[in-house]
């Protein structure tokens, strides 16, 4: 495995573009090229509002991963963090940038109070789950996701 030079650090409005490029190739690697209808000024506004964090990891000047996360409850543990996105860029996969990345995602977590940090991985993702399962993750499996999806149309109604 080869190790590279890489900076991990929290991200910057000037990072959001990056970022939101990350989170498109997550999705086509998740086959769902179409479903981010999210778009860089609302991520910009968003982590502006302190709605979005996000650590990135940065290589030779350039963002090639990044922790999008945020704050919320959960009403049996306590103050929480949800991690949303963890992505590395393909090519800068196995050099020990994940690894990095999700250590400072944690010790964020606990900085800030969190008494858990939760997160959904899809059941086929098993490079992801084997290394959540490495860090001494419980993956869950008894809990079904629900959603609703607004879309903008629904807004103006």
């Amino acid at each position: 495995m080869e190790k590279s030079k890489f900076v991990i650090r929290h991200a910057h409005e000037e990072d959001m573009e990056a970022v939101h490029q990350l989170v498109i190739e997550l999705a086509i690697y998740e086959n769902e090229p179409d479903a981010v209808l999210a778009s860089v000024d609302d991520f910009k506004d968003s982590w502006n509002e302190g709605l979005l964090q996000c650590t990135v990891a940065e290589t030779d000047s350039k963002v090639v991963g990044m922790a999008c996360y945020y704050l919320t409850f959960s009403t049996w543990k306590g103050k929480m963090m949800y991690l949303e996105d963890f992505v590395i860029s393909e090519e800068h996969r196995r050099k020990g940038i994940g690894q990095a990345l999700f250590e400072a995602v944690i010790d964020e977590s606990k900085r800030q109070g969190c008494r858990l940090i939760k997160w959904q991985v899809l059941h086929w993702n098993d490079p992801a789950i084997n290394f959540y399962k490495k860090n001494q993750s419980i993956i869950e499996k008894e809990w079904w996701n629900g959603k609703i999806v607004f879309h903008q149309k629904d807004h103006n109604t």
